[in-house]
């Protein structure tokens, strides 16, 4: 028995191209639609923000101010070498946020606290993620004490070691 063309097994065919680009189709509308969802979701969610007063507006008499005016400060860089091992040496560039402005001697102090205590600090309490965290407590820490509260924030703006 010879195999001919009509008696030849076909192979499988798959999906039309045209059910493919159908199926395609309406994923990406689900998608889109599934976005802009949950972006009026989350939009809805939203602190309200308060409307932005036009120059010149004179204030209401019950409105109450909203903003808290903070002002940052940049302290000079810091470089100074560790406890242990006292051949690594340490950069640090930070800022302080203070709740108001302060005369510049309150961020000299604050300046000249952090470089005594970066001073004591070891290489093995700063190491990683954990120890980034506890130095950064501790220098914020010092700042606040050093301004009796005015410090509300301390950013560690560049931190190297060499």
């Amino acid at each position: 028995m010879a195999i001919t063309e009509e008696t030849a097994p076909q192979p499988p065919k798959g999906p039309s191209l045209v059910i493919q680009i159908a199926v395609l189709l309406g994923l990406t509308a689900v998608a889109v639609g599934l976005g802009w969802v949950s972006g009026q979701y989350l939009n809805s969610r939203a602190p309200e923000t308060a409307a932005a007063a036009e120059p010149g507006d004179a204030p209401a008499e019950h409105d109450t101010p909203t903003t808290v005016r903070n002002t940052e400060v940049l302290l000079a860089p810091i470089t100074t070498n560790l406890a242990a091992p006292t051949e690594t040496w340490v950069r640090l560039e930070a800022a302080i946020v203070l709740d108001e402005p302060q005369p510049q001697s309150l961020a000299d102090d604050i300046h000249q606290d952090l470089l005594a205590f970066l001073r004591t600090v070891k290489l093995h309490q700063i190491e990683g993620a954990s120890g980034f965290q506890h130095l950064k407590a501790d220098l914020e820490e010092r700042a606040k004490i050093r301004s009796e509260g005015h410090v509300k924030q301390l950013l560690i703006r560049t931190l190297l070691f060499e």
